[in-house]
């Protein structure tokens, strides 16, 4: 298995069938994992609905109640590992990352010399849709901050349009990303960069959403901005590394581990 896609959803009935078809659409191997927190609109259950569609190529992880993007993705991350899966998209519902460039991130982690590859809005060729100016003044000083704050050479350090290899995901301590919106995506990208992998920026339009109600608020706002001097301290003053990084004494992989759980049960 090779490629899968992980797409966390919270109240996105309008958007779910449609973007999966369009992944599935590609024919290019994709796997998806939705993980669904406990939808009230029925998400889980569209979802759920479309596996005689799309056996043994759509899963679905049900969690309850609303736990946050960075979690559930860290839930995506353990359970791609656990299956042996080589590259791990990050990807939203509602059709702002556009599904054919899945492609595009995955050729530049597979052929070139990527370790994890960011859908990014601010580099040459990368641009924004339909918003309105004060989203543009928020995300754009928030990358602008977060550089000069971490020093990060990422010029959209809050993309969550990702390509992630797996050796990446082995290498970080899961349990120690602790964030769960803006901040998560800079964490997770801070931490690749300082464990020494490669990030390249692959330029994509972003569109905002159509459908639906964007799960943007002030505490996710508040969090990137205390979260980025709360990285950049810790990476400072404290060996940031060690803790970022799996145990050396942890030696047995994810697929392993899922073994002796099974057995145990």
């Amino acid at each position: 298995m090779e490629k899968l896609v992980i797409i966390p959803t919270y109240n996105e009935k309008e958007n779910i069938a449609a973007i999966l078809q369009k992944v599935f659409d590609l024919k290019q191997g994709y796997h998806v994992l939705v993980i669904d927190d406990g939808s009230p609109d029925g998400t889980a259950e569209i979802v759920k609905g479309l596996f005689e569609k799309y056996p043994d190529v759509l899963f679905l992880e049900e969690r309850k109640g609303k736990l946050g993007l960075g979690t559930a993705y860290i839930h995506g991350f353990k359970w791609a590992l656990a299956k042996g899966y080589e590259f791990i998209f990050e990807m939203d519902a509602d059709f702002s990352h556009n599904p054919e460039d899945l492609e595009r991130l995955y050729y530049a982690c597979k052929y070139h010399s990527g370790d994890m590859a960011v859908g990014s809005r601010y580099v040459p060729g990368g641009k924004i849709e339909n918003w309105p100016l004060d989203r543009h003044i928020y995300s754009r000083g928030g990358a602008i901050y977060t550089k000069l704050i971490t020093w990060m050479p990422v010029a959209d350090p809050t993309a969550g349009f990702v390509c992630y290899t797996r050796k990446v995901l082995e290498t970080i301590n899961l349990d120690q990303v602790t964030f769960v919106g803006y901040a998560f995506q800079i964490e997770m990208k801070f931490a690749t960069w300082k464990l020494g992998f490669n990030i390249v920026e692959v330029p994509i339009t972003f569109v905002d959403r159509k459908i639906g109600v964007s799960k943007m608020s002030k505490g996710i706002l508040k969090e990137g901005i205390f979260g980025v001097l709360s990285i950049q301290w810790q990476s400072m003053f404290k060996n940031y590394r060690k803790r970022l990084s799996q145990p050396k004494d942890d030696n047995s992989s994810y697929q392993e581990k899922e073994l002796i759980a099974e057995q145990n049960k």
